[in-house]
């Protein structure tokens, strides 16, 4: 894995951070409202991002490890999984673009594991400080996101624990900068990612960006 693929993990983070937007904005919203009153927000907003990136990570070093035993031991050849990676980024694209719901599956899929983790979030309520937000944070971070479980292919293909981690590391970085705007209610924000023109925009990105994926996947078959 190369420093090239950890800082297009940032990008696709930053870039995807629409689909967050949609689909965690309403999340963050109501976190801001268990906030203790008459305190600052950005402590709380920094630890439940940390958590959740921190489970990005812990996600990424499973998925890079499952990998090494996969293409080690079952003889299949390491560019087969970029090449899924790659075609779960064109999905992506086009998920985010609302051109096709076919990514909704797998998040259906990953709802099996969330409603069965989900409850365990209710015992960190009320923030009795930002380090109640932190824990909180990690466990939101399973939510079920095609974004996630696209990223996490990359993770997979990485080569290792340590480089699938820092993937999905680097990618939750790349969200972090939105999740905060949203947090710290920046309505701007908000109302500029709404635009169909602007997610059609990063749809196009990622969609490009998915095309190169496959083409070295084969490439380099």
């Amino acid at each position: 894995m190369t420093d090239f693929t950890w800082f297009s993990a940032l990008l696709i983070g930053l870039a995807g951070s629409v689909h967050c937007a949609g689909m965690c904005g309403g999340i963050v919203t109501s976190f801001t409202f268990m906030l203790p009153a008459k305190q600052p927000r950005l402590p709380y907003l920094l630890a439940y991002n940390l958590g959740r990136i921190s489970s990005y990570t812990f996600a990424g070093a499973l998925a890079g490890y499952f990998g090494v035993l996969v293409t080690t031991n079952a003889y299949i050849n390491p560019q087969a999984l970029s090449l899924i990676g790659g075609i779960l980024m064109l999905m992506l694209a086009l998920y985010i673009g609302r051109w096709s719901n076919a990514l909704a599956y797998l998040e259906k899929a990953g709802a099996i594991v969330w409603r069965r983790i989900s409850p365990l979030s209710k015992r960190f309520i009320p923030f009795k400080s930002p380090l109640y937000a932190l824990p909180y944070g990690m466990i939101w971070g399973w939510l079920p996101c095609g974004l996630v479980y696209s990223t996490l292919t990359w993770s997979v293909s990485s080569g290792s624990a340590i480089s699938g981690a820092l993937t999905m590391f680097c990618f939750g970085l790349g969200t972090l900068p939105v999740m905060l705007a949203m947090g710290a209610s920046a309505n701007s924000i908000k109302i500029w990612l709404a635009k169909r023109w602007v997610r059609h925009c990063i749809a196009m990105l990622l969609f490009i960006f998915g095309l190169l994926l496959c083409h070295r996947a084969i490439h380099n078959w």
